[in-house]
Order: structure tokens, then sequence, then C-alpha cells
């Protein structure tokens, strides 16, 4: 059993420093280090680590230990955090010139999950920092604080596990006293998005009964259980959708579930899989880059995002790593970029595709005999690079590695033969070889196809990665452009007032985000422009440490975006107001157009429920017979379905976007309403299956969309009808927006089946079974029965007026 280290409390006077600014005071630190310069001589060994809360802390702390190092030379200061390569974490385990301690400055990493030999003293500054979770902002808070009293023993545990240490704690015995037994436990201070699809999958009943040993907070439930209805893996009575089902079944977050399951439903694999491991990752980018870094990093930046620039580094460096001889460190170092992270994403890829084809989400491609010679080569390739493996790790297990006293921060450290004699030895990229030796380059290589992808194919991917964020939404405040890049303020539906991370491509250019061109100068009573040029961003996660920030963000059209992916969107009578998940209003300069918008929006999002439900579903029959033709049936749907998507994200239709006040969204809606009371529900809902929305008011024309029920407007405007030509059928009839969709619809079936009918020959399937379209019909004017569709139903109607 370890001796106990001595505790020594040296409690700080002031914490923050006799300025009162918030930077830390490494005054505390550095008169330990002189105490242990003048108590204990430098021939005994015994080196020091330092705990503190956070990486800014440790770079306070280690540059001005640096400092007193230069000075004494008594001392080599090594920082130790999550945020550095493996190679630079890998230094605290080298050993310090005689005469010398190392001094690690450290997070809580070295608290429990490294174990550092030779340490002998402790400078605890008792803080942490730890994630906690707001759920009503849907929003990670990283905020420091005080530890426990279990985390205090185990790092005063870290000093002398072999022989007598002593522990140096900068706060008072009573402050330790004050300190909570154990830490807040994970559950209690997490999302819990996947635990709650995991307890829906293993049917365990409802979170918010289940015992618990520890329960979470129910807040955190209700918001987990609204999250995954809002991605579609729950539906409106909790249970699991086959889109649920899948991603509960994939060992992932759930955000990145669903973008991998979309990129392999429309054909975008490759991109999509290093997307996802990108966004699975801390970035590679380091945030200390100078001025010519930045400057070399410029060409990968992507205009349209934080994953897309992820994506292009990634794709570079894969292209260095192509050619024979490239070297990717030195690629690497000049763009100040992390290449374990590139390492880590290249595994992380890997592991994402086996993932798809476990799940028949990927078919795996047979090989040919041309790839005979390719093989063989491969073989020889990997033989070579096994013996260079061989041989490094041989060389390593003999050498001892000692820190050089100057130039430590650059990373420098050399064998103890190779340093005294002046020689330098051919230096093995290990990391290199055990690359080369677990992927195929080329393969990687020619899978690195972003770059080839025409613009229409690009704005998909875009398009299926922010569908995948969704609801992760904030929108630019309205004077942005009046002020200064790095003042720009968002919004998001459950918090106000956010900014972009200073990694962010928008940071550093947030002209991207503004309003390039007015439509119309007038603003129709709005704070908000007429445009078609308004944007949103998606956006991976919502950190909180001084500031809320937001990370990966993703630059889409709003009109578009919101229409596709809202889960609820109101309209007015006459569709020219059109209200988005209850925050977001859009009005249109014509409701004319938002008519037809709101059309092809239904008709878009049933034929991309129709693609997906389908892929999902021959994915658990995979094997059957008719495996082929259902293939070739889904893949002109998808082709169809595309078509359409990439042109209505080119549509130019110019509107104005606002977020709603709070008294707003208070008096939102009409409310309920009887059919009685209002004639205009009894006009619009002959011959149709639409029923008066039982909380909202008006008619809910399906799951997401309900028509004519907003406040403050003339709820009797819907019955005015205007002349409208059909395109299918070329019918002219004065209709509502109801009408007209209703017959649209019963127009685009009937087409939709003689083009399946058609296409039944062409690709050798079965022609569908048409829907049922027609319902019985009296009529109380000629007393008579038919079976109509709707459309039909009201040209009866309409030739008795």
């Amino acid at each position: 059993m370890p001796p106990q280290p001595q505790v020594i409390y040296q409690p700080v006077q002031s914490e923050e420093g006799s300025s009162g600014s918030d930077r830390l005071d490494p005054g505390p630190y550095l008169r330990v280090m002189q105490t242990i310069e003048e108590r204990y001589p430098a021939e005994e060994r015994g080196d020091l680590l330092i705990f503190l809360s956070g990486a800014a802390e440790i770079g306070i702390v280690a540059e001005a230990a640096r400092t007193l190092a230069a000075l004494t030379k008594r001392w080599v200061v090594l920082p130790l955090h999550s945020g550095l390569s493996a190679s630079e974490q890998d230094k605290v385990f080298d050993v310090a010139p005689p005469g010398v301690r190392k001094c690690i400055v450290a997070t809580n990493i070295a608290e429990t999950s490294v174990t550092i030999d030779g340490v002998r003293f402790v400078i605890d500054s008792g803080k942490v920092k730890e994630m906690s979770f707001d759920p009503k902002a849907k929003m990670q808070r990283l905020q420091e604080f005080w530890i426990s009293r279990a985390s205090a023993e185990q790092r005063a545990g870290r000093a002398g596990r072999t022989g007598p240490g002593v522990c140096y704690r900068l706060y008072a015995e009573s402050d330790y006293q004050a300190f909570a037994p154990y830490p807040v436990p994970e559950m209690q201070r997490v999302a819990l998005d996947a635990l709650v699809l995991q307890m829906k999958s293993m049917g365990l009943g409802d979170p918010r009964t289940f015992p618990f040993i520890e329960p979470p907070p129910l807040a955190s439930v209700e918001t987990a259980i609204r999250y995954l209805q809002d991605q579609g893996a729950l539906d409106s009575s909790e249970n699991l959708t086959t889109v649920g089902k899948l991603l509960a079944d994939l060992p992932v977050d759930v955000v990145i579930g669903k973008i991998l399951i979309l990129g392999s439903t429309f054909d975008l694999v490759e991109p999509v899989l290093t997307l996802a491991a990108a966004l699975s990752l801390q970035s590679p980018f380091l945030r200390q880059a100078g001025l010519e870094c930045a400057t070399a990093r410029k060409p990968l930046e992507s205009d349209q995002g934080d994953p897309f620039t992820l994506l292009n580094a990634f794709e570079e460096w894969l292209q260095v790593k192509s050619v024979r001889g490239g070297h990717s460190r030195k690629w690497c170092r000049r763009r100040a970029l992390q290449e374990q992270r590139l390492y880590e994403m290249v595994n992380l890829r890997q592991q994402f595709k086996m993932l798809l084809k476990d799940h028949q989400l990927l078919r795996e491609e047979g090989g040919s005999s041309k790839d005979s010679y390719r093989r063989q080569q491969r073989h020889r390739e990997r033989q070579e690079l096994q013996k260079v493996k061989r041989q490094h790790e041989e060389q390593d297990g003999r050498r001892r590695k000692v820190l050089r006293l100057e130039e430590e921060e650059e990373g420098s450290s050399e064998e103890e033969g190779s340093h005294r004699s002046g020689t330098h030895p051919r230096v093995v990229d290990i990391q290199d070889v055990k690359f080369k030796l677990r992927h195929n380059v080329e393969e990687l290589h020619a899978a690195a196809v972003s770059q080839q992808l025409s613009p229409r194919c690009f704005q998909l991917l875009k398009l299926l990665v922010c569908c995948g964020l969704y609801p992760q939404l904030a929108v630019p405040d309205e004077f942005n452009s009046r002020r200064k890049d790095s003042e720009q303020i968002f919004h998001t539906q459950n918090k106000q007032g956010v900014v972009l991370h200073p990694t962010s491509v928008f940071s550093s250019n947030p002209g991207l985000l503004h309003v390039e061109e007015e439509c119309h100068r007038e603003t129709l009573g709005l704070r908000s422009e007429q445009s078609h040029h308004h944007q949103v961003l998606a956006f991976v996660s919502l950190l909180e440490t001084n500031k809320p920030y937001l990370l990966n963000c993703v630059r889409v059209p709003a009109l578009q975006y919101l229409l596709l992916s809202a889960r609820s969107l109101d309209t007015s009578a006459d569709c020219g107001r059109v209200v988005v998940d209850g925050w977001l209003e859009l009005v249109l300069a014509d409701p004319a157009v938002g008519v037809q918008i709101l059309s092809n929006v239904m008709r878009l999002r049933d034929s991309w429920e129709q693609v997906l439900t389908d892929q999902l579903k021959l994915t658990e029959q995979h094997g059957g017979a008719d495996d082929e033709e259902e293939q070739r049936r889904i893949r002109h749907l998808r082709e169809s379905l595309c078509q359409r998507l990439m042109d209505f994200l080119e549509a130019e239709v110019p509107y104005s976007i606002r977020q709603l006040t709070g008294l707003e969204r208070q008096n939102l809606f009409v409310g309920p309403q009887l059919v009685t009371d209002m004639p205009l529900l009894e006009v619009l809902s002959v011959g149709s299956e639409c029923q008066p929305h039982p909380l909202k008011g008006g008619l809910a024309v399906n799951e997401y969309l309900t028509y004519n029920c907003l406040a403050g407007q003339d709820l009797y405007s819907g019955c005015l009808r205007t002349f409208w030509t059909c395109p299918t059928c070329d019918l002219r009839l004065p209709l509502t927006p109801l009408e007209r969709w209703q017959h649209e619809t019963g127009c685009r079936a009937k087409a939709e089946e003689g083009e399946q009918a058609a296409s039944a020959s062409i690709l050798g399937s079965r022609p569908s079974v048409p829907r049922g379209l027609q319902q019985p019909f009296h009529c109380d004017h000629c007393q008579q029965d038919f079976l109509f569709t709707p459309t039909q139903i009201l040209r009866h109607k309409w030739q008795h007026r």
C-alpha cells in the first residue's frame, strides 16, 4: 500500500489577482515551485504535477513556469490536456535530465486517466471544468466548479506513489470540508437522447417513471423525448418509428446516425462518412495558428460552413498521403492541424462504413480479376511496412528518451546516445506506418469525391447534413449587417443572443450570412426586408463557456430549409404568411406563390418519406427475390425526388423572415373553433379529410401543416376563391388554397399512376396498386349517389351553384 502523502494547505488570498481581472494569477504556483527548489536538493528525484481546471489556465501557468525555468535551469515544463496531440501528451512519460525536474501542468486528465511515474509533488487548485446540460435551452455548459472530496483525495494520491510525497492545496481546510463528498453523476448533467432511445428500443417502458438508481432531472427526459420526436425517431405516441429502430441499432449519436442513414439512402455515402467522422471528433484545427498558418489554411476553408472545411482538410490530407514520399506531418504543421485527429477520423470513418454494411445500408462491392495485380502489390507493401514497424518497436524498446532542457516547448526529445554523439538517426513516422498498414491509401483517396461533386449534388449533400441537424438552427439578428464582425448575434428557438465560435469560418467572414440583394425595399410593416437571399445556420452543438457559442455551422437558404424540415407549419388564409415551429414568421411577397410553394413542399416531403421508408423496408427484407426490381424502383423515385429538390432549392422567391416576440407567440393562433360558429370550416372541409385543429383552430391538412389558424387576420377571407388553371388537367376553377391542394393531389396521383404504369415496363417492375382516392358521395341536390374523388365532388357541387 503506497504511503499517504503529506498535505499542506496554502489558501490563495486573492485567486483572481490583485488587479481584479478574471485572469488566473500564476504567482501561488511559482511560489510553490520555488519552495520545492529551496527545500529539496536537485539530486533528489521527484517531479511536480499541477492540477488546473482547463487549457486556458494551463497556458497561463505554463508560460510563467517556463520563465522561472529559464532562470533556474531546474525545470522542464510540460502541458497535458486533451487538446494536445498524442506525441505532445507522450512527452510527460519521458525522463528529465539529471538535476532537473519535470513540471507537468494538467487538467483532471491526470487524475484517473493517466498515471505518471516519478511524481513526488502535487499542487491542487481545487477547481475542475465539467460539462453540464441545460434542458431548457438544449445547450451544454462548460463551467468551473469546486472539486469533490473524493477528487481531492485522488489528486493527492498522485503524489509519491512509490515514496513519500507532498500535496500543496491552494485552498483552506474549511473549504475542503465544505466540498461535496462525490462528483455529480454523469446522468444528471448530460443530454439523455441516446439513453431514452435505447430504453425505447429495449421496451423498458416510460423513461419518466423508470426506477433509476440516480434519477436524472425530469426536464432532461422530456427534452430528450421531444428531440427524438423532432428527429423522427419517435412518433406522436412516443413509439419508435422505422428510422428510430435503425438509429437505436447504430451505436452513434442520434444526429450522426441520421446523417449516415440519409447519406446511404441518397447515394452520397463517401462524403457523408467523412463528415460524420469529422463531426464526431474534436476539430483538428489548432486555435494558436499564426498569420502564416492562417494564410496556408485559407484554401481549405469552405464558404458553405465548418463541416465542409473539415471535409476539404481531410481530403487534401489524403491527397498528400497518396503521393509517394508526401510529408503529411510537415503539411499539417504548416496549417496548424493536429494530424492525430485526422488519423482518428480515418479510423472512425472505417468503423461507420462497417456499421452501414452490417445493417445492409451499404452493399459490398465485389472485386474483379483486374485487381489481382493491385492486391499482390498491396501485399508486398504491407510486408515492407510490417518490417519497418517491427524494427521501430525493437529500437524504441531499447531506447530511453531524455527531455532537453532548452526548447522543450518545441517538442524535441532525443535519445541519450544520439544526443551525446551529435548524430540524428532517421526518424520513422510510426503513425504513418500504422495508417498505411490498416488502410488502403489509394482507395481512401478515390473515395474523397466531394471536390468532384456537381454543384447540384453538393447542394443535396448540404441539405442532407442540415436535415440531420434539424431542429438545431439559428437565425441571424436583424441588425447584424450594422454590427462589427466580432459582434454578430444569432438566436435559436430556446436561446437568445448566441455568437459564432472563433474557430468558425463565418466568424472571420460574417458577410457570407448577410442579405446580399433586396428584391423589395418596402418592409410591409415588418422589420425584415423582402429578399430571396435570407439564410439560417444549422449547427452541431451549442456550448456555453464565457459566452454561448455555435459550433460547426452550415448556412442554408432559409425558406426552403425551414419548409422542408419544420415539424409544424401554420398558415394564414391566403398562405402569404407561414409560421415555422411557432417561432419564425415567413411573409411572402406574393400569396399566390405561397400556395404553390406549400403544394410543392407537401409533395416533396411525401416523396422524401416514401423513398426513406421504402429503402429502410428493403434493408430489413434484404435478400428477397424481388430485391433488384425494388432497388430499381426506389432508385427511379430517388432520382426524381433529387431533381425536384434541386429545382426547389434554386427557386428565387422574395420573402421576409423574422423571429416572433414572446407576446406574439402567446397570441399566435385563433384557438379552437366549432364548425357551426365558422361557416368557413364547413365550406373548406367538404370532400376533404381535413379536420379542425383542436388547439390552434383552422384545418389540420396533415401532421405538420395547419391551414388558416393564425390570429390577426380576416378568417373569412378563406372563402374567397381565385381562378386557377390546373397545369395537369387544364381545368380552370375559382378555388381556395385548400381546394387547390386537394385538386392537385388528385391530378398528381392520376399522373403518377400513369407514369408508374409506363415505367413498369422500362424498369421491369410491377405497377404499384393505385391509392383509394374515390369515396362515396351523396348529392342532396340531385339525390344521387356517386363514387367521386375530392376534386370531382367540388366540381359536381359547383355545377349546382
